[in-house]
């Protein structure tokens, strides 16, 4: 069976400075409608930075949807400044860390939220860092606190529910499989 659902009709709700709402009606494979409420959003990255001593930089930083504070690779939506997904890579780099890697690999591709949002995020592996020469500054409002951690540590926390964010426990799985990447 045809598993494709047809779009007949699409209302925005709601257009906004990272997202956009959309309510859809829909005619299912079986000739009945429905509706979807869709969020649309820039695709994202999301970067496993390992320093030379073997340790991954990780962020603690406030979000507001979950009302707490995460710990979290650093990560960012590719946007007008950027040309591809490398660049916003770098942009992150520079924003939120001040360092630039010398290797930067992509690792994979993911929807973050299939059932509400098409945000598209790739993950990448950056190494060889060195602080860079000109800082770029930081989003508005983006306060972090930004530290080093080994993998056991890493582990340790996910295990604990210290880290509960997606793209992070990916990253940090990733990492335990491929432990010693680009070394």
């Amino acid at each position: 069976m045809n598993l494709e659902e047809k779009v007949l009709g699409v209302e925005p709700k709601y257009n906004g400075a990272i997202i956009n709402v959309e309510k859809q009606t829909v005619e299912l494979p079986n000739g009945e409608t429905s509706t979807r409420d869709v969020v649309h959003h820039s695709n994202a990255v999301g970067i496993l930075v390992l320093t030379e001593n073997n340790k991954m930089l990780l962020e603690t930083q406030w979000r507001a949807p979950i009302a707490k504070e995460t710990i979290e690779i650093p990560a960012g939506k590719v946007d007008d400044r950027d040309n591809s997904s490398l660049d916003t890579v770098k942009r992150e780099l520079n924003e939120e860390t001040r360092l630039e890697a010398q290797n930067i690999k992509r690792i994979t591709g993911f929807y973050s939220s299939v059932g509400f949002c098409d945000e598209y995020m790739e993950l990448y592996l950056a190494f060889n860092l060195k602080p860079v020469k000109d800082e770029l500054p930081r989003d508005q409002g983006e306060y972090l606190n930004i530290k080093e951690y080994s993998l056991d540590e890493a582990l340790e926390m996910i295990e604990n529910g210290k880290i509960e964010d997606a793209k992070t426990i990916t990253a940090i799985y990733y990492w335990k499989l491929h432990d010693q990447i680009g070394r």
